[in-house]
């Protein structure tokens, strides 16, 4: 399967640079946890090729998935985890040979970086001190299906409950412990790394399987030869460098 892909976007990558005729504009629906990254390799990419254009779409990786299912114009998806895009796979919004892991993060438990409670395992979230735990709705954010898991490997997740405030993306969760309108929060390790002078990693997570990133072309994209452009551009040393830049890893 990514031996196929690869050999499409290879060969799409050679014809571009003699070709014009593949300049399009492009659509790319991506998970809130990529919005810095992405920014900037959007720019790196229409510098490389400046008759492309890349327009950029954010949300919880779930809202992503509705909004495509209800028709919204995509040509390339990436979510923050696999499930999402299994439901897109099975809903035949992408197939199978176009999608590809591209990078990899970490869950990690954030408090506010100055007066916050101290917490050294997810046993501390009992605590009195502790009374807004910021979390990604689980129904639709993939941080928040992730932090559920691990509590309730804890068994801590129906004990927390009254803690919990639902927000919609890893973003707000990260604004609610900066501003501290929450003593703890889960958010991925790139979201905690934008603001190291507002709030601290106190926990890294371990999860069950690799928090790894999936992307992809869509079905209904008409721009096939630019989305695979540009999914081949991310996966360069040009893209995987910027996806380094602030935090992520790189996919196994």
């Amino acid at each position: 399967m990514y031996t196929r892909l690869n050999a499409i976007i290879t060969t799409i990558g050679l014809c571009v640079i003699s070709n014009s005729s593949f300049a399009a504009s492009i659509s790319v629906s991506a998970a809130t946890s990529l919005y810095n990254a992405f920014q900037d390799i959007a720019k790196a990419y229409m510098r490389q090729y400046p008759e492309d254009q890349v327009k950029l779409n954010f949300g919880a990786s779930g809202a992503l998935l509705q909004q495509m299912q209800n028709g919204a114009p995509v040509d390339v998806f990436a979510s923050a985890d696999q499930q999402t895009m299994d439901q897109a796979q099975a809903r035949n919004l992408v197939q199978a040979k176009d999608r590809i892991n591209f990078v990899n993060n970490t869950l990690v438990l954030i408090t506010p970086k100055k007066g916050g409670v101290t917490v050294r395992s997810l046993k501390d979230l009992q605590q009195n001190g502790i009374k807004h735990i910021a979390l990604g709705n689980p129904a639709y954010t993939p941080a928040g299906r992730y932090a559920q898991a691990a509590m309730e490997q804890a068994h801590l997740w129906n004990k927390v409950q009254p803690k919990i405030v639902n927000v919609n993306n890893v973003r707000q969760a990260l604004d609610y412990v900066a501003n501290q309108s929450a003593e703890a929060g889960f958010v991925f390790g790139t979201d905690a790394a934008i603001m190291p002078d507002k709030v601290s990693v106190a926990i890294t997570i371990p999860t069950r399987k690799p928090v790894s990133y999936p992307i992809a072309k869509t079905v209904a994209s008409k721009e096939s030869a630019a989305a695979y452009r540009f999914i081949g551009f991310i996966r360069s040393a040009k893209g995987q460098q910027i996806l380094k830049n602030y935090g992520f890893q790189s996919a196994s």
